[in-house]
């Protein structure tokens, strides 16, 4: 089953996080509460994570068991080439942060479960650190719970969130918590078992949705909770990086899923579906393009404005490339001498 409207908010939420790092004197934080927003667009991460544990059950519903090597060798064949070349390009301005224990922790994926060295090298690839977790878990998950239809995996989970956000939640308030750029930071915020209540949510929102598909004009309630979540990241001063918005990003993504509206019609362009695709592309090698961009643009003296409209263009353009000639390719590639 394919949901081609949801693909296209892949790309909302990827340029989201990436205007999220750029330079904070862009013109965007200067406007009275859009700043809020961009300042904790970081949170497209989570419905990142929401939305990956969503797609694996409606891509797999239909399967009575899992195959653990097909599976695998389908997920690294599309997550890890674009990963590596995001480490190579990060490496091209910050060679001096190299080092072959550092290089081989961010090759195997390992960064995030050692607090202090998830943002070393390419610092996006933290997540991906996480999706390989997710990755490692779910065909365990599908055919022991998921597949039997085991009930029990929605009170584990329910759990799991919970305590989750009361952890973050008390752990942030805490006399532990020393702020960002610590190691308590990296715990709290990229450390992967702080992240595993999102997928799972996303599993269960998946269930959700494969049982009750049935698609009717859904425009309103999409626009009312995407205006609920912009609220809540504007006026509420809440713990959002862990989960805590599965409250609102479950419901908007099922809302998404079957909606036939207007916007269903819009996001289902293949433009828009394109540009959804290309979303990893984006999000894996935006700060090493940002970095390799400013290199080249420093001699000309240009407002940060400037830079950044300029930015934006090269990153689509570039990450399209990427995923036409890199990630795609790549990824049959892989798949066909895995299989050999």
């Amino acid at each position: 089953m394919k949901i081609s409207q949801i693909t296209f908010t892949r790309f909302l939420a990827a340029m989201a996080i990436v205007i999220s790092h750029f330079n904070k004197d862009l013109f965007l934080y200067k406007i009275d509460y859009i700043s809020n927003i961009f300042l904790k667009a970081n949170v497209g991460v989570s419905y990142f994570f929401i939305l990956s544990g969503f797609i694996m059950i409606v891509a797999y519903h239909k399967k009575d068991r899992i195959g653990y090597f097909d599976y695998y060798k389908n997920r690294f064949a599309r997550i890890y080439p674009l990963y590596v070349v995001g480490l190579l390009l990060y490496l091209i301005t910050r060679y001096s942060n190299f080092s072959i224990d550092k290089g081989l922790l961010y090759l195997f994926g390992l960064q995030s479960w050692i607090p202090g060295e998830a943002m070393i090298l390419n610092f996006p690839g933290w997540s991906i650190s996480v999706e390989f977790l997710f990755y490692l878990i779910f065909p365990w998950l599908y055919n022991h719970f998921y597949s039997k239809g085991n009930k029990s995996i929605w009170v584990v989970t329910i759990i799991i969130w919970i305590i989750t956000q009361l952890f973050c939640t008390l752990y942030a308030d805490s006399s532990y918590y020393e702020g960002p750029h610590t190691e308590s930071h990296e715990l709290l915020y990229y450390f992967p078992l702080m992240h595993i209540n999102e997928f799972l949510v996303g599993n269960l929102a998946g269930l959700f949705f494969v049982k009750n598909s049935k698609q009717k004009n859904y425009d309103i309630p999409v626009v009312i909770i995407f205006t609920a979540v912009l609220l809540f990241l504007i006026f509420i001063p809440l713990f959002y990086h862990n989960g805590l918005m599965a409250l609102l990003f479950i419901p908007l993504i099922i809302f998404i899923s079957r909606n036939n509206g207007v916007l269903t019609r819009l996001f289902s362009l293949k433009p828009m579906e394109y540009l959804g695709e290309a979303s990893y592309a984006i999000y894996i090698t935006h700060i090493p393009v940002l970095y390799i961009l400013r290199e080249i643009l420093n001699e000309y003296n240009l407002s940060i404005d400037i830079v950044f409209c300029i930015y934006i263009v090269v990153l689509i353009v570039t990450s399209i490339l990427f995923y036409q000639f890199i990630e795609k390719p790549l990824r049959d590639y892989l798949k066909r001498i895995i299989s050999r």
